[in-house]
Formats: structure tokens, C-alpha cells, sequence
């Protein structure tokens, strides 16, 4: 008969180690969960992929195995697609709000829940009048082609009291064909770039933005809208601002969310110059008037910057692949 080793380690064992346990969690990552509501013949779709990271008192399973405290991963998965029925999903950040809640207070060892959500939004294909004869053309409500513009992003950190919500988005590619400059910039011996007095401007937006609701107290955003106004004020100060450098535009872009988002305290971008060159055609004979350019993937410059309401810290990482 094979004897399990009882969970446990001897007591002078931390002590009797210069090593300690430091900052650890844990949870399921990636749960893609798809919910349809339907509404009689009118569907609505909502496609996340969720990752859930807890924290807590862990330091006995690190130490000694024993998951005396431990949530199994696979409960964490399931509470994900229970939700997604129970509470449905009005928004990644509602839905990533009643998750967080539910684990840390409803299992003692847990301090700080992390939900991370990516949201793929979908639009509706509308029929064609070819079709109406066999379905009619205005009962087509349950089709549906994914839209390729950006992914969206939210992260919910709850530790029992206080919550922290950070928004975003990522590869929302933007450009500008004109109304772009770069010169008056430092050269020295090894600076072949010349001046531009009109250029592409092109980059793929990666933002994230923090609210500055905190508290169950306070009013809660309204997440959907809330989204919709960021990426609007977004793209039109993309749009609207004469650039004299990606750096000057970044600013722009966030301050206009600022300005108008009151809920909003805090913005950082990513932003990748995606360089577009003129290509040289005078080998062919033929004078290229900023008509044709070759689209450079790498290397590229990148530009991050975080652009804040006066009076707040910083607390979105610089380096957003911590989030």
C-alpha cells in the first residue's frame, strides 16, 4: 500500500532557510466565454476571454503543498461560465466586477482578486433583398462578422474594499497621410534620416485608462458608453491634430480623454511609429510625389507616454504588459 506524505514541513524550516516566498498568485487564464442573449428573432453577442489571478494567504502551498486555502483553478472556470449565465454580461467591466467580488468574499484566504478580460466585439451582416423572398430581408438578426478594428482590454483589481479599473484597447491601427512633420530634431555623425515637411503618420494604438471609481459608495461608470466616447475622443484628436511629432499627437489624444471623460484620471498610450519611406523611382525614370511608400514593420520607433488629470498619480505600469 503506498503511504501519501501527510501535508506539513518542520517548523524551524523557514528559519533554518535564507529563502522566503515573495509575491505569488494564481487562477485560470484565457477562459473564452461566448454569451448569446437572444431577444425572440434579435441575438446579441458578448465574446470574452477572461483570466482570473488570485491572491491571499498561499504560503503554506508553496511551502509544504498543502491546499488547505487553494480554490482549484478549475472551480475559478467554472465560476467564469456560471456567471456569464447567472448574471449575464452587460459589459467586460461589469461582468469582471461581479467576478471579482464573488472570490474575494466568498473564500476567506483570498485578499485580492485580478480579473483580466479581452472583449472581441461583433457586428451584425445585414441581408440582402435577394434573400427576402425565401426569409425576408429585415428578420436577419442572429448573423454576425467579427470586427477587426481592436481588441478590448479591462483589468478589475478588488482587494474587500476598494476596487481599481483599468480599460483599454489594443491594435487599433490609425493613420494619417498628411498633416504630419518631423524636423528641427538632434543629428550628429551617425543621422542619415532626413527632414520631412509631410509624412505618413501611422501607428497601432495600445491605451489603457484608469477610472477613478474606487468605491461601492461612489456612482458607477457607465462602462459601454464610456468606452465608445474614449475611442471617439481618441480617434478625432488623432484625426485633428496637426502633428509635428508622434510624441506631440500622443498627448493630444489623451488629453482630449481628459478633458472629457470625467470619470477618467489616467491614460497611457503605446504608440508604434509604423513608418512609411518614399520609394526611390528615379532609377525608373519616374518622379514619385509622395504617391508610393514602402510600409516598414521593424524596426520601428515606439512612443509611450502617460498623460494625467492635474493633482493624480500615476498607477497604471509603465510597461503595459504588466497589466
Amino acid at each position: 500500500m503506498t503511504v501519501r506524505p501527510q501535508p506539513g514541513r518542520p517548523a524551524a524550516s523557514r528559519s533554518s532557510r535564507p529563502v522566503m516566498l515573495g509575491q505569488n498568485q494564481y487562477g485560470k487564464a484565457e477562459n473564452r466565454v461566448v454569451k448569446i442573449t437572444r431577444q425572440g428573432a434579435t441575438h446579441h453577442i458578448k465574446d470574452l476571454n477572461v483570466s482570473v489571478a488570485l491572491s491571499g494567504d498561499m504560503e503554506e502551498v508553496h511551502y509544504s503543498g498543502s491546499n488547505a486555502n487553494v480554490l482549484p483553478t478549475d472551480t475559478t472556470k467554472n465560476t467564469v461560465f456560471a456567471f456569464a449565465k447567472e448574471h449575464g454580461i452587460e459589459s467586460a467591466e461589469q461582468f469582471g466586477i461581479h467576478l471579482a467580488r464573488h472570490f474575494v468574499t466568498s473564500q476567506e484566504p483570498i485578499h485580492q482578486a485580478r480579473i483580466r478580460i479581452e472583449e472581441y466585439a461583433w457586428e451584425r451582416i445585414p441581408a440582402s433583398d435577394a434573400n427576402s423572398q425565401f426569409i425576408g430581408a429585415d428578420e436577419v438578426k442572429h448573423s454576425f462578422v467579427r470586427q477587426g478594428q481592436e481588441t478590448r482590454l479591462t483589468q478589475i483589481t478588488y482587494d474587500g474594499e476598494r476596487w481599481e479599473v483599468v480599460s483599454g484597447l489594443k491594435d487599433l491601427v490609425v493613420m494619417n497621410s498628411t498633416n504630419s512633420e518631423f524636423w528641427g530634431y538632434v543629428k550628429d555623425k551617425y543621422t542619415t534620416l532626413p527632414e520631412a515637411y509631410d509624412r505618413i503618420l501611422a501607428t497601432q494604438v495600445a491605451a489603457r485608462w484608469r477610472f477613478n471609481w474606487t468605491d461601492d459608495e461612489q456612482r458607477m461608470p457607465q462602462w459601454e458608453t464610456s468606452y465608445k466616447q474614449v475611442k471617439k475622443h481618441m480617434l478625432e484628436a488623432f484625426a485633428e491634430t496637426y502633428s509635428l511629432s508622434l510624441q506631440q499627437t500622443l498627448y493630444q489624444m489623451g488629453a482630449r480623454i481628459i478633458n472629457h471623460r470625467a470619470e477618467i484620471d489616467e491614460v497611457r498610450f503605446s504608440l508604434p511609429n509604423k513608418h512609411h519611406f518614399l520609394v526611390d523611382l528615379e532609377p525608373f525614370g519616374l518622379k514619385n510625389d509622395n504617391e508610393v511608400y514602402f510600409a516598414a514593420d521593424r524596426p520601428y520607433g515606439l512612443i509611450e507616454a502617460t498623460v494625467l488629470r492635474d493633482g493624480c498619480e500615476p498607477r497604471i505600469p509603465e510597461d503595459l504588459t504588466n497589466l
